[in-house]
Formats: structure tokens, sequence, C-alpha cells
């Protein structure tokens, strides 16, 4: 074999085989146009970080507000997330006199995040010592901000992965898909790490300066996203074409069956994998006594483990076996990883506490990616913004009111277990934590109940020509 001729040659011929994602570039879609379309996603990182990450710690620490206040301003994202599915179908279908279809609700999305995040900080500051306005202002612009950038981050992503989607060769989904989501994950590293650094010492002015700086960004990074993207044209279709309505595309998506049945197992599994959010990290600094840097690293263990089933999912899809089938082992995978935390209590055994981890991780990457890439099969031409949405509109609904009462369901137990209302045996706070668990693990096993006609033997194959569908994974 002849040898390169120079560093590019090398790293072009290293490429499809060592470099990740070298292959997802394609005639149609280069690799360098593709990493600036994945630059919204880095966006969504950083909002995604700022909402259920840094400003609630700063909010209950630094600013003094109640967690229960603090817990309601968090939820309120997740109010939007139903109308998913309906921003997916009106991108769908979208009329735009420059003729667009993807880019208008990418930019609207942009914009109202833009402002939630502009007036985030001020309002906060109002509602922890606004001792000279009206009582209800603090909250009420608080709730706004929130909700705006909540508002903004679904209304992007989805229309920015159907854009995705649309640019992307069928061949290439696959890779694309990977991508972006590695994007996201990147966006919340690093925007975790450099807004943790520069609140180290916390101040109002610099509150101010760095969550106004991540608006910019935001800003920045979406218009680079979408600069040259979508071609002119494909929005505007002919004048006699009669606008589709939503509510009958809605129903020739969920018409037969499958689809409906795919969408329960979807909200049952995302409660099954997520309840557990907000308890690994104070389970493994209660009940194993692990240090804040051990529980720390929890959240590096549960990512090593999606991103393994991200990988493992890829080359199961690639080689044309069935999504419904990744999912349910998915779902066996998550029992088995609740099972191991639960146990890891009594065994008093970190070993098996991290191997736990790693499998809920494994499993839910499984999960995700099978059912996402069943949805996507459903979904007609041109459809694909529905089909994104109303997976993501059922995963996210789901994913906050599992981590809404996960953590209500282990304050209530672990109190009355405390108080000796549950018997002499189960008297402590652990309990409570075990019984959301278990909780867990029966909606992953009626997960595995509405998956299973779908996998049986004879069941009507739902992705005969899609191969893995990361491209479309919208969270």
């Amino acid at each position: 074999m002849k040898p390169p001729r120079s560093m590019a040659d090398l790293w072009r011929s290293l490429g499809p085989r060592v470099l990740p994602f070298a292959d997802a570039a394609t005639t149609e879609l280069p690799l360098s146009r593709l990493l600036r379309l994945s630059l919204f996603q880095v966006s969504v990182g950083i909002g995604l970080v700022l909402l259920n990450g840094t400003l609630n710690r700063v909010m209950i620490i630094e600013l003094g507000i109640p967690a229960t206040l603090v817990a309601g301003m968090a939820a309120l994202p997740v109010l939007f997330a139903p109308m998913r599915a309906l921003v997916g179908f009106k991108s769908d279908n979208h009329r735009s006199v420059l003729g667009w279809r993807r880019v208008p609700y990418i930019w609207i999305g942009t914009l109202i995040q833009f402002g939630g995040l502009a007036i985030l900080p001020f309002a906060l500051l109002v509602l922890s010592k606004g001792d000279e306005a009206p009582p209800f202002v603090g909250p009420a612009a608080a709730a706004m901000a929130f909700f705006m950038v909540g508002v903004g981050l679904h209304t992007a992503q989805t229309a920015g992965v159907a854009l995705a989607t649309d640019l992307a060769p069928e061949a290439s989904r696959p890779r694309v898909v990977a991508l972006l989501y590695v994007m996201l994950l990147v966006g919340m590293l690093v925007s975790s790490l450099t807004v943790g650094m520069l609140l180290e010492d916390f101040n109002p002015i610099r509150l101010i300066k760095i969550v106004q700086g991540a608006a910019a960004a935001v800003m920045i990074l979406n218009l680079l996203a979408l600069w040259k993207q979508e071609a002119r044209g494909t929005g505007t279709p002919a004048p006699e074409e009669a606008r589709p309505r939503f509510l009958d595309s809605y129903r020739e998506f969920m018409r037969g069956g499958p689809a409906a049945r795919l969408l329960v197992a979807v909200g049952l599994g995302a409660a099954g994998f997520n309840m557990q959010d907000i308890l690994l990290e104070p389970y493994g600094g209660e009940i194993l006594k692990l240090s804040v840097a051990g529980t720390t690293a929890l959240t590096a263990v549960m990512a090593a483990g999606t991103l393994c089933g991200l990988f493992v999912a890829a080359r199961w899809l690639q080689r044309g076996r069935d999504s419904n089938h990744l999912a349910a082992l998915g779902a066996l995978v998550g029992i088995g990883g609740f099972s191991g935390v639960i146990f890891s209590g009594p065994l008093d055994s970190l070993p098996l506490f991290l191997a736990g981890i790693l499998c809920i991780g494994l499993g839910g990457g499984w999960f995700s990616v099978g059912t996402l890439t069943s949805s996507m099969a459903l979904s007609t031409a041109g459809q694909s913004g529905l089909a994104i949405g109303a997976w993501g509109a059922v995963q996210a609904t789901m994913v906050g009111l599992g981590v809404a009462s996960g953590g209500f369901l282990r304050d209530l137990v672990s109190s009355a277990a405390v108080a000796g209302a549950l018997g002499p045996g189960l008297n402590t706070s652990a309990i409570g934590y075990s019984f959301v668990y278990l909780l867990e693990v029966a909606f992953l096993f009626c997960t595995l109940v509405a998956l299973g006609p779908l996998v049986r033997p004879g069941a009507r194959a739902i992705h005969p020509t899609t191969q893995f569908g990361l491209a479309e994974f919208p969270t």
C-alpha cells in the first residue's frame, strides 16, 4: 500500500475508520456544513444546563429562594412539551414567503429563548430581593423567563432536528443523528464547566453577565447553524395544494394501532428511566457515604453507559434488526440496573451501585434509540417533523412528570419511614429511595407489556427501509 503523501492524506484515509462521525459527511451534506448545523444542539445544551442545573443551585443557595418555588419554575418548560408534535407538524407544512419550512421555526425558537435568558437574571434578583416591588412581580417575571426559555428550546430543537433529517441522505442519517446527540452532550458539558467556573465567586452583577452572555451565545450559535442550510423554495407549495389539518395528520399517524401503542411505551419507559434523575447522587451520598466528588462522577458513569448504548444500537439497527426488540432489551437492562442500585444499599456495595448506574444509562440509550427509530418509520413522506414532535412531546412530558413525582415520593415515603409509620424494620431514609426505584422497575415491566405485541413473531415490521435513526434524536 502506497504511504500517504501528506498529513492531510493521512487524516483523510483514517477518517472513516477512526475519527468519530467522519463518515457522516456526504456530497449533499459535507462535514463542515454538518458540524455547523449541529451548533443548534450546543445552544440547546447551554439552555438545559442553566435551567436544570446551575440556576437551580444559585436560586436556592445564593439567592435564598424556597426550593418549592425553584422546583415549580424548573417544571414550567415541561408545560410546552406536549406542543412539540404541533411544532413539528407546522414546520412540515409551513408556507413561508421566502420559501422556507424549518428556518422560521428555528429562528422563532431562538428569539424566544434569547428573550427568556435576557430577562432571567433580573427576574431572579427581583424575586430574591424585590422589597420595593409588589410581591407578585418577582415570581411572575421569573416564571415568564423560565417558560420562554423552555418554549424556545423545544421549538428550535424540534424544527432543527427535522431540518437535519431533511438535509441528510437516508443512508447517512444514523451517523448524522449520533453526531447531533453528541453535540448536545458537548454543549452541556462545556457550558456546565464554564458557568460553574465563572460563578465560583458569586455576585449579582456576575450572574447578569453570565446569563446574558449565554443568551448572546445562543443567538450567535443558531445564526451560524442556520446560515445557508435550508434551500429557498422548499417551503412554498403549489397554489392549488390544500393545507393539511393537524388533527387529520395526527390521526393518520396514529392509525392502525402501532403508533399509539408505541407512544404509550415511550411514556412509560421515559418515566421508568427518569424518575431517579435527581435521586442517584443523593442516594450515593446519603446511603453509600460518597463524597461530593464521588457523587458528581456518577453523572459521567451514566453518560458513559448512554453513549455505549448509542453506539451498540447503531450497529444493531444497521444490521437490519428490529428496533422494537432493541427498545425491549433496553427496558430489561434498565430493570437489571435498578435492581443493582436497590441492593447496593443493604449490601453496602459501591461496585454494584456503579454497575447498576451503567446499566441504567445503557438501557436508557437502547430504549430511546429503538422507540425513536420505530416512530420515524411510522411517519409518511414529508411528515418527519410530526413524528419527531410526537416522540419528543411524550418523552419530554413524562420525563418532567417523572422527575417531579420521583422527588415528591421519595420525601413522602422517607418521612413516613423515619417516623416509624412503616414499622420497625423499615425506619430508614433509604426506604424512600428504594420505593421510587421499585416503582421505576414496575414502569419498565409495563413498558415491556406495551411493546410486546410490536415485537412478537409475525408482527408487522415498522421500519423496513430505515436504519439507525439517531439523526432524528430530539433530546
